[in-house]
């Protein structure tokens, strides 16, 4: 439903639909240029009350307020195919052997950065029912970093550390 003035015409007997108003255009132009705009910035941009931007986002424009999914990487087609390809094999391979799982120890060393994340709220933006949902990579890594070495077994973590400034990563836990 878009925000329309009507017009009775008498003569014909029945309701005219005018073209939509100024303001559902304001809104939805405003909208579309930018979508993670607040309700409180296009009541200020705009000189729209609060209610009647809310209104006329979800209940005209029919778009809702969401976060982007957070994925932890964007793979390409071809990290993809090779993670299915490691699968099937480690598959086929439990087959032939049950004990299998109980024999992997599966290391992992990974740089911890500090963030300054954007919050929930800061990321979200307005969607039409059609449009996808946004996704996000990882945020903007800091100056603290460090390096994290984690092992793990079919029962979960058996050791972590983490590596001094300077030093590289699994060489040194080498006996």
């Amino acid at each position: 439903m878009v925000t329309c003035h009507l017009k009775t015409n008498r003569d014909l007997g029945f309701l005219q639909q005018a073209e939509p108003t100024k303001t559902f255009k304001k809104i939805r132009y405003t909208i579309m240029f930018y979508r993670r705009r607040t309700i409180d910035e296009l009541e200020a941009l705009t000189g729209i009350s609060w209610s009647s931007c809310q209104r006329i986002l979800t209940e005209e424009l029919h778009m809702k307020r969401v976060a982007a999914k957070f994925v932890p990487r964007l793979l390409s087609e071809d990290q993809r195919a090779n993670r299915l390809d490691v699968c099937r094999e480690m598959k086929d391979q439990l087959k032939t052997d049950p004990d299998f799982l109980s024999k992997i120890i599966k290391g992992d060393e990974t740089w911890c950065y500090g963030y300054d994340p954007e919050t929930k709220q800061q990321s979200s933006q307005w969607k039409s029912v059609s449009s996808p949902r946004q996704k996000k990579k990882r945020q903007v890594k800091s100056y603290v970093k460090t390096m994290l070495i984690r092992f793990f077994d079919i029962k979960g973590l058996v050791h972590f550390e983490f590596v001094p400034q300077g030093q590289t990563g699994q060489p040194a836990l080498l006996p």
